[in-house]
């Protein structure tokens, strides 16, 4: 399934690893897309949206939509 977060908050490559490596801790297969200037990650997982905001979120990231 594939689902889009707005992610404010990422402002480097360092960022955006920590996102990808957050998001795979939960779904190890996930395939992870990150447009930093739109603030736009798109996630392929099988796993619930709810999990996956939540992963984001313990990073230190604002998830919206």
């Amino acid at each position: 399934m594939n689902q889009t977060f707005t992610v404010t908050g990422m402002t480097c490559g360092h960022c955006e690893k920590s996102v990808v490596q957050a998001l795979q801790q939960v779904d190890p297969q996930a395939q992870v897309t990150i447009d930093r200037a739109q603030n736009r990650v798109q996630v392929e997982s099988s796993q619930s949206r709810e999990a996956l905001a939540k992963a984001i979120a313990e990073e230190g990231y604002a998830v919206t939509a």
